[in-house]
């Protein structure tokens, strides 16, 4: 992950499921939401409705940086991002539709400023009537890790 980049902590869930689960060098991340706290998401409500398209941008970059904060504790010390194999972006719109693919835009762009060209990613974009907690946006994603080469590190690999 680039170094001048801050992500938040990451924020768990009260329910039944894992935030990540790992085969060999892949993780798939749980969905995430744009959670401020264990208790707060950033907006509720559907784009087009009761969220406009700055709100659900920054919902989608917020739940990018869950992604991110969940990829980062879960990667190893000797472990960089290889790719993003996988993003998945849902977007819960109102019955006159939204331009879900910019608000998916946000989520991506802030993926690939923290990742690089690991960050680049190919992409699902849904637009979806409701989604937990009445949140905007939801992600998924899924990525493979690579051994990081003993000397890499040392050089700012």
């Amino acid at each position: 992950m680039s170094q001048n980049v801050v992500l938040p902590d990451p924020i768990g869930t009260e329910y039944q499921y894992v935030m990540a689960a790992r085969h060999g060098r892949v993780i798939l991340l749980a969905s995430q939401i744009p959670k401020t706290d264990p208790r707060t998401i950033h907006a509720a409500g559907r784009c087009g409705e009761a969220i406009d398209m700055e709100t659900a941008c920054e919902s989608a970059r917020l739940a990018a940086g869950q992604v991110l904060a969940w990829l980062a504790k879960e990667r190893r010390p000797d472990e960089e991002v290889d790719r993003v194999l996988r993003l998945q972006v849902y977007v819960a719109v109102g019955d006159d539709g939204f331009d879900i693919s910019t608000v998916a835009d946000a989520a991506s762009e802030r993926i690939i400023a923290s990742l690089g060209q690991a960050g680049r990613h190919p992409r699902t974009v849904l637009g979806v009537s409701r989604l937990p907690r009445n949140a905007p946006v939801m992600l998924e994603a899924t990525v493979a890790l690579k051994a990081v080469e003993p000397g890499d590190k040392a050089r700012g690999r």
